[in-house]
């Protein structure tokens, strides 16, 4: 038989049968030659398990289907997009978090839809001059609301037919988004703490929802750092789909848009062709990848 991982919790692996009922799940072990190859099940994967109990829906995993990719944070596979869920109003949108999320995507060749949450209590310029600054950036860009339900049917179609990892930020209002979308799955949405203007951790683990015809969500724990992924400072700058074209004025053809001259890129920064706090970001992460490499 096949299906897919949908939850891993303590070395036991819920799977979703192929053609099975959407919430149908066989509850398996993984056979001790995965250890042996020092492969680790992900939430996401494709599988060949054996039925052991077909009354109690008990089964072992027997052979890992090859794998679309794999990501380590948060650990899945076979993941054909990210959603990735900030706030406009409370937590305030951190958006260095949010262009390191972008980055790690990108090496990894996974598209991005941002998803800008809670914009029913913003006025429409504080969101434009947000979202303006990602129109350029690779990623699609939504605007929602699980207030009054803005967006949230741009949304569905986004994610129809495909498996996404939904991520973002604790507190941002993804269990509610989630909630909205699909109502069975009952998750926490916690409460913002008014004294620190962040949210519980709600999610404890990585999990994915079918929400039927081949529709997958990953839901994953909220973060409040990330790691840049290991790419050289050199190569950064083509992980910026808004330096591109800017960069064919460039004096020299490894310009790096830090400290050279005649730069193409700084000079589209000073007419705000390019956003400033994208451009501030990126300094900082080439800084940081310079730093790493010298250690």
């Amino acid at each position: 038989m096949t299906g897919k991982i949908i939850r891993g919790v303590g070395g036991f692996y819920y799977i979703h049968p192929e053609s099975a009922e959407k919430d149908m799940l066989v509850e398996c072990k993984a056979k001790g030659i995965f250890r042996n190859r020092n492969v680790k099940p992900l939430v996401g994967d494709n599988v060949e398990f054996e039925m052991l109990d077909e009354e109690k829906k008990l089964g072992n995993i027997q052979e890992i289907l090859p794998r679309k990719n794999a990501l380590i944070r948060p650990a899945s596979a076979n993941v054909d997009q990210a959603v990735v869920v900030f706030a406009l109003s409370f937590p305030k949108p951190n958006l260095n978090l949010l262009d390191r999320f972008l980055l790690m995507m990108q090496t990894q060749d996974i598209p991005v839809t941002i998803c800008f949450n809670k914009c029913d209590d913003q006025k429409e310029e504080e969101i434009q001059a947000i979202v303006s600054q990602y129109r350029s950036c690779g990623a699609e860009v939504l605007v929602t609301s699980t207030v009054n339900g803005t967006g949230m049917d741009h949304l569905r179609k986004v994610l129809e037919g495909k498996t996404t990892v939904m991520a973002g930020p604790s507190g941002v209002g993804k269990s509610s988004v989630m909630n909205l979308l699909f109502p069975e799955a009952q998750m926490e949405t916690g409460e913002i703490s008014r004294k620190i203007k962040r949210g519980r951790h709600t999610t404890r683990h990585t999990e994915l929802f079918c929400i039927g015809n081949q529709t997958y969500i990953m839901d994953t724990p909220g973060f409040t750092s990330l790691r840049l992924p290991d790419v050289e400072k050199e190569d950064l700058r083509h992980y910026y789909p808004e330096f591109e074209e800017a960069s064919n004025a460039c004096r020299f053809l490894g310009c790096v848009h830090i400290n050279e001259p005649d730069c193409g890129v700084k000079d589209a920064l000073e007419k705000q062709e390019i956003p400033s706090a994208r451009y501030e970001n990126y300094k900082q992460f080439y800084e940081e990848l310079r730093q790493q490499k010298k250690y």
